[in-house]
């Protein structure tokens, strides 16, 4: 069962132009419900009715309160009532929740982020212990986040821009292959970002016999299955909800038509 927690904000660091790094203090969350990186939090933004899905960017179990770190993106007014909070205030928390991605505590991965999809790769970088190469994409130089975090717990950075104001000019499905070509030796490819990155991604992964998990993201209310309103179409025909089937699915599974 997730833990719901009022979570104490330690830390508030701007990234960027409408982009926070947020660090909260949570009771004994992390120790009750990880599970795996890429798992996400759901955070009370009052007035607004819903609650907000917050993706994990690194989280410890600590003595005497456990920590979670996230980084978001205003997009909306939920968003936007969060980047106003400061240090010190408390937010209402449930989590962790959903599944993260599966990973072999000894296995070298290729992590291939876009855009606010980068942060929650930043946890499976760092449970690859070094034997991670990341591929991290933006839209210019001035979007770039976590270079330096990834720099210090990856094997291997690049990063690509889309205007080529920065590092490789181009998708990130296009390093993702051009990396491939040249070194297949990875336990699997995991990825997170916008669906249409996602898609190259995971068709480039199987071009190369590459095991590929993605997370996938889709407007919550719940964030626990209950309300059924994140599904998603299922290569076989089914439907799976994003909050308590995923976020992470294996690529094969997903109807990338739907």
């Amino acid at each position: 069962m997730p833990i719901q927690h009022l979570c104490t904000i330690v830390d508030k660091t701007p990234l960027g132009a409408d982009t926070y790094w947020m660090q909260l203090e949570c009771g004994d969350m992390v120790e009750q419900t990880f599970q795996a990186p890429g798992q996400f939090i759901h955070i009370a933004c009052p007035p607004h009715f819903l609650r907000r899905p917050i993706s994990v960017a690194t989280c410890q179990s600590d003595t005497p309160d456990d920590g979670v770190s996230i980084v978001f993106q205003v997009r909306g007014e939920g968003t936007r009532w969060l980047a106003e909070r400061s240090e010190g205030e408390t937010l209402d928390v449930l989590g962790l929740l959903g599944n993260g991605f599966a990973m072999d505590p000894v296995g070298r991965y290729l992590l291939a982020g876009g855009g606010i999809g980068v942060p929650p790769l930043y946890g499976c970088a760092q449970y690859a212990g070094g034997r991670a190469v990341a591929v991290l994409g933006f839209r210019s130089q001035a979007q770039v986040i976590m270079p330096q975090l990834f720099a210090d717990a990856c094997e291997n950075v690049f990063l690509c821009t889309d205007d080529g104001s920065l590092g490789f000019h181009g998708f990130v499905h296009q390093k993702v292959e051009e990396i491939l070509c040249k070194d297949r030796d990875f336990t699997a490819v995991l990825a997170c970002g916008p669906k249409l990155m996602l898609r190259g991604v995971a068709e480039v992964a199987a071009k190369y016999g590459l095991p590929c998990q993605v997370s996938m993201e889709e407007r919550m209310a719940c964030g626990v299955g209950a309300c059924l309103g994140c599904a998603i179409p299922m290569a076989d025909g089914t439907m799976k909800h994003v909050c308590k089937d995923g976020p992470v699915f294996d690529a094969s599974e997903v109807d990338w038509n739907g």
